[in-house]
């Protein structure tokens, strides 16, 4: 096995290093960016989820173009690029508190107090940050990717990507972890200074990259934006794939919830006690340990039926995370630990949404090619993840409307009482979520059957 790992370039470990270092330092920010929004920049459920939602879309959208953009000038400047916009980022989100204080507009010395905050358009700044943070991210999808297959061999391209898959989980792992210490420690303000942590992260990765990383010549090659964008329309106007991808859009609008209102809504209904970012971390758990299996079982089974399967799944995760507000009483003893049930029960709905990923995830891309015209399957299936944008965009988007309608910040009220009176219905939100996956699941039995049809009168 040590023979084997020796095989590989010194570029293809820069990769995987610096693609750890880059989930880490994502992970970290993104499973409480919601949370950021709204205690410390005073935004709220509706305006945190807006802007959360189109940085997450446009990190599953723009790769495609950067991609473009990075087989034109190198892989290692859009390497440099793009830690460094990443790095800047970073800081901009760490500090930028820090120079709304300075200027008279929020005080955190004692607790988190808006003098002005709110009135202003100042904290509206933190718009062209994320946006920073976007593009620089969104060249690192494309990149690393790219690096891992050109840095392989035909005898150690499997092991190539499984490394790197291994890499990208380890550091989603660790920087969902590392959130909940820091919260606890420095309170709401943890928020602004895990911002520092991610900077640091990715500040050492540009380094790695500028002294270590040398790749094979790529510049001048790939696709030019026109015609990117040409094959972007082409996708669009496809009947058939861009109802598929409106479809399982379903799927991906109640995973996202994870990080749109998992966060939000276990630390008001569970307390301050809870430990959103540690839950997420049930999700990928959950779809290492069964993705091998699933995928074995249903090898025999065509990619729909598969995908049927985990869509059928989704319904009963929202329903299992909304029974939490069904149960009353106290923490529920589990002998090694003790957990809310509001905690408890979200964490088992996790853990159907990661098995019901790996029904779906693994089969999706092979039905998305299937469906794509002849000879073109290599065009469609670079926009194959537009169903993340959309779900992105207006997954978090419902999300801030719901969470406003039935689970509020609790800081607005005037007493408990009468926040209790307010969010006595939260868990509404999860019928809202299991009533969309619902519809997706037997949209997608109607699709296979259309589809059918439609094959035979072809044939």
């Amino acid at each position: 096995m040590f023979q084997k790992l020796k095989g590989f370039t010194r570029a293809f470990w820069t990769a995987n290093i610096v693609e750890l270092l880059e989930r880490g330092a994502y992970y970290g920010v993104f499973i409480v960016i919601t949370l950021y929004l709204s205690r410390i920049l005073g935004f709220t459920d509706v305006e945190a989820a807006l802007i959360s939602g189109i940085f997450s879309g446009g990190l599953y959208l723009l790769p495609t173009f950067t991609g473009a953009l990075a087989d034109k000038i190198g892989f290692k400047s859009s390497l440099v690029i793009a830690f460094s916009l990443l790095s800047i980022g970073y800081f901009g989100l760490g500090a930028l508190p820090t120079v709304l204080e300075s200027i008279g507009l929020v005080d955190y010395s004692e607790g988190i107090k808006f003098t002005g905050l709110l009135e202003s358009s100042q904290r509206w700044s933190i718009v062209p940050i994320m946006l920073v943070i976007m593009i620089g991210g969104s060249f690192i999808k494309s990149v690393i990717t790219g690096t891992v297959a050109k840095e392989t061999t035909e005898s150690n391209r499997a092991l190539g990507f499984s490394i790197f898959y291994m890499m990208v989980n380890i550091g989603a792992f660790s920087g969902k972890t590392i959130v909940k210490p820091l919260r606890v420690s420095m309170g709401d303000m943890g928020l602004v200074y895990l911002n520092y942590f991610s900077a640091a992260m990715t500040f050492i990765a540009l380094i790695m990259i500028i002294f270590f990383y040398k790749s094979s010549k790529t510049e001048g090659k790939g696709k030019t934006l026109k015609e990117i964008w040409t094959a972007l329309v082409k996708v669009v106007s496809n009947g058939r794939l861009i109802t598929l991808i409106l479809i399982i859009t379903g799927f991906w609008m109640v995973q996202h919830q994870l990080y749109a209102t998992m966060p939000k809504y276990v630390l008001r209904m569970a307390g301050e006690g809870a430990s959103p970012s540690w839950y997420a971390n049930v999700n990928p758990l959950i779809v290492v340990l069964t993705v091998t299996l699933v995928t074995r079982l249903m090898a025999s089974k065509t990619p729909l039926f598969s995908m049927t399967v985990g869509m059928f799944i989704m319904p009963f995760s929202a329903l299992v995370m909304a029974s939490g507000n069904w149960i009353s009483g106290g923490e529920i003893d589990l002998g090694i630990m003790s957990m809310h049930p509001i905690a408890l029960m979200m964490v088992l709905g996790i853990v159907l949404q990661g098995l019901a990923e790996s029904f779906i995830s693994p089969r999706f891309l092979q039905f998305f090619s299937l469906q794509a015209p002849k000879g073109e399957e290599g065009l469609y299936l670079g926009f194959s993840h537009l169903h993340s944008f959309i779900s992105s965009v207006v997954g978090f988007g419902l999300s801030g409307y719901l969470l406003s309608k039935y689970c509020p910040e609790p800081k607005l009220f005037e007493t408990h009482e009468a926040w209790q009176a307010a969010s006595a219905n939260a868990h509404y939100i999860w019928y809202y979520f299991a009533g969309i996956a619902l519809f997706s699941a037997i949209s997608l039995i109607v699709y296979g059957k259309v589809i059918e049809r439609l094959d035979a009168k072809k044939q």
